[in-house]
């Protein structure tokens, strides 16, 4: 593993051993150890859906089963005000967007090269950028959720 790699292993496990953080243990162990790549790309497409799903339910969200991960995830960044909307700054609406491409294109590259519809082409180094993409977005999310929260007490403490 990489150095990157522990610390979104610690940051997963303190947001949800049971639940995210093995998500992120099955995208790593089908990239690195099984080398399944297209079973790779979907982990990591799943570990930002179930990063999505926790912190919307957390924070009192009502989620369906049928919503797709755009959808999950543009709610998400309406919660933590990670839109580029929410923003002035460009070259922060720049880099926000780019968030917002890398989701959806996890999600298309799923479709493409994932094992979720029976084949799958995937190779090495496209399995190794979907799941590293996928782990930074979701560290990204976890502390900006933890963020949020704090911000919560701090303004009912007050």
């Amino acid at each position: 593993g990489r150095p990157t790699d522990a610390e979104i292993s610690l940051t997963l496990e303190s947001f949800d051993i049971d639940g995210v953080s093995k998500v992120w243990q099955k995208a790593l162990d089908r990239c690195c150890r099984l080398e399944d790549f297209g079973g790779a790309i979907t982990a990591a497409r799943t570990l930002l859906e179930a990063v999505c799903r926790r912190i919307l339910k957390d924070g009192g969200n009502h989620v369906s089963d049928g919503q797709n991960l755009p959808t999950l995830y543009s709610q998400v960044t309406k919660v933590l005000r990670l839109s580029p909307d929410h923003t002035t700054d460009n070259e922060l609406k720049r880099v926000l967007g780019g968030c917002q491409n890398i989701v959806s294109g996890l999600g298309a590259l799923r479709n493409r090269l994932g094992d979720a519809h029976a084949s799958s082409n995937a190779d090495r180094y496209q399995a190794e950028l979907a799941v590293q993409l996928a782990g930074a977005m979701a560290c990204y999310l976890v502390a900006t959720w933890h963020q949020h929260l704090r911000g919560q007490s701090a303004s009912a403490t007050d």
